[in-house]
Formats: structure tokens, sequence, C-alpha cells
């Protein structure tokens, strides 16, 4: 089971809010927490004083704590990429190196005698991953993980993000992507529209985020990228990802029935294998449903995403539950009860034939 995360920017916060901001997060299961040093300008005796109290509390917790740097941080502190003393000192579990060496260092790191873990920037579409490789690093101590866009517009689209996911996942390499938080206020950088890694994610609800990145089966951990996330988006955030089956949110029509209701939100559905490019089959509900009425009512036309119950015209079909897929024409055999919610529409790309998932309520 992979992870979740949060962020913590000490330089731009107080202790007592990173403090209970970590409760908060602890409370919800998270367990890594991001930090970064590229902002520092002091001397490496008052960094290591500023962020070690952050450090410890995060640690004594259960958290592991990465902390961003870079070369020039390297020079800036007077250490060097063979000797992690430092980052030992502070507490830290690892480093990330928002940019690298040249492949033969990152390998040396992640053989330190501290088991400080190395992990490297998924996000640059490069042979670097692979040249590290070539220097037989420890590749459990090795990790990766995309970079956050500040700037709107500027998040990686989602091919770039698949096949960057792709060259990390092929060597068993732990992957992990940040989503952004609306309700969040700050970042590292004075500037920030949010702090997402895909820039399609940037507006969207920070569960969406994370069924998304969880239905693509390439991303281990997830981390909120801004701070601070309110704990109403931390318990979302978690309840999307600890699920044992993906939910996508519908938005109920009026004039749906109690049984109809029951039928979408009380029931684990399956997309039947067999699949039509038309319509999203869950055909259980009309077994377990058989002695039910389901009379015919609110029969328009469908478009993609629209909720469907097959009602007592269709016969045997009656009480089948489906999602559209592409416009279709009713002949009133079929009740449209709900619309997936416009927000989580683009997930049914991800929902793979055979496998389970749930329906749930929209604002509930």
């Amino acid at each position: 089971m992979g992870k979740l995360g949060i962020s913590i920017y000490p330089e731009r916060s107080t202790l007592e809010k990173d403090q209970a901001y970590l409760d908060l997060a602890h409370k919800y299961g998270f367990k890594r927490v991001f930090t970064s040093l590229l902002q520092v300008n002091d001397d490496k005796k008052k960094v290591l004083s500023e962020f070690q109290q952050t450090v410890r509390y995060a640690t004594d917790l259960g958290f592991e704590v990465m902390v961003d740097i870079n070369p020039d941080l390297f020079k800036q502190l007077g250490i060097s990429y063979d000797d992690l003393s430092f980052f030992h000192e502070m507490g830290a579990d690892g480093v990330r190196l928002d940019l690298g060496f040249t492949g033969a260092e990152e390998a040396k790191m992640t053989r330190n005698p501290y088991g400080i873990k190395i992990e490297i920037n998924m996000s640059s579409g490069t042979k670097y991953v692979d040249n590290i490789m070539s220097y037989s690093p420890n590749v459990n101590q090795l990790m990766g993980s995309h970079n956050f866009y500040p700037h709107r517009y500027s998040g990686l689209g989602y091919s770039h993000f698949i096949a960057c996911c792709e060259q990390f996942k092929q060597y068993g390499i732990n992957t992990m992507a940040f989503v952004n938080s609306p309700s969040a206020s700050f970042g590292p950088w004075p500037t920030q529209d949010g702090l997402c890694s895909l820039e399609a994610h940037r507006t969207l609800p920070i569960a969406t985020q994370v069924k998304h990145l969880v239905l693509t089966g390439v991303i281990d951990d997830i981390t909120i990228g801004n701070a601070y996330a309110s704990e109403q988006e931390l318990e979302a955030m978690a309840t999307a990802f600890f699920a044992e089956f993906p939910t996508l949110k519908v938005d109920v029509l009026t004039g749906t029935t109690k049984e109809e209701r029951e039928v979408l939100f009380n029931n684990l559905h399956s997309y039947r294998g067999d699949r039509s490019d038309y319509l999203l089959r869950s055909t259980w509900t009309r077994v377990k449903y058989k002695e039910w009425e389901f009379p015919a009512h609110h029969t328009v036309n469908m478009s993609r995403g629209d909720v469907l119950i097959d009602n007592a015209l269709y016969g045997q079909y009656k009480g089948e539950t489906q999602i559209a897929l592409k416009e279709m024409k009713n002949d009133g055999r079929v009740n449209v009860v709900g619309r997936i919610a416009t927000e989580e529409l683009f997930l049914l790309e991800f929902l793979r034939p055979w496998s389970n998932f749930k329906l749930e309520e929209n604002g509930q």
C-alpha cells in the first residue's frame, strides 16, 4: 500500500502551525512529509536548527520526511554528495534531488551509511533514471517523485506524465506525484496558483485528483504540494486513497425513487467485461432486484455520463444499472436517474472491464 503525504514549509510558517497540521494529517493516516531547502540562504548551523524541530516532531509521529535539495545547495551549505551526515543530523529520512548530478553520484548516495533515501525527479522525460541504474544503485533506497508546478498551465500533460512514470515502474522504483489543495494558500515560493504535478488537476477537488492518480496504476504515493489543506480535504483524500474500490460521485435527478437510490448507492457495481461502446453495464442489480417494479419515468435521450436503470418495459433487463458512454436515443425503456458529477466524468476512461466500483451521491 502506498502512502499519503503533506508538505510543510517552516520558513514560511510557525512551528506551532506546522505541528498542528502534522497532528491533523497523522489522524487521517498520512505517512509522508515533503519540505524544501531550496529557498534557504542562511548558514548551515542556522538552517539545521530551524528545520530540526519540525522534522523531529514529524518523525516522532511516524512520518517519513523528504527534503528537497539541489547541487547548488550542497555548495552553499558546504556539504558533499558523499557525506549526508547533515541530513542525518537534521533527522530527515531522505533527500529529493530537484536537479540531479551525473548518475554516478546518485547511485553512490543510495549506499550512504545513514539509510537516507534518495528521491529523484521523475518529470524530465530523459534517460536520467536509466543512467543512474547503470551505476548499480541500491534500488531499495531509490525513489522517484514528480515536480509540482506553481505556474498555471505549466503542469505536466497526461501522456508525458504516464511515459515518465513507466520509466520508473520498469525498475520497481517507488513513485510519487503531487496534488493541489484548493483551500491551501502557500508553498515554497511567493507566487503559486496551486501546486500539482498534472495540469489537469489544478482546479479539481482533491479527492477527484487522488482517484485519478490511483486509477492510473502508476503512482504509489500522493502528496499535497501546498499548505495547509483543510481537515475536510485531508479526510476526503484519505477516503479516496484507501478505498477498497474506486467511487464515482453522482448528481441524482429529481424524481429518482427510493428504490433506484438503493440500486445505485447500496451496491458494489461490476463493469461487465463484454464491453459496449455505448454502455458501461452493471448487470447484477437486475438479478438482485428482479421482483421490484421499476416503473418508467424520465425516459429522455441519454448523453455520456448519464446514470441509467432499465425500467419495467425492458423485460429481463429491468433493474440493470448502466452508465452512458455515448449519446443514445431513449425509446422509453430506460430511466435516466442521475449523472456522473462533471468534475469526475473523465474518470470513466479509467474504469476497466471486470473491475468493481461504487457510486455515491454527490454532496453526501
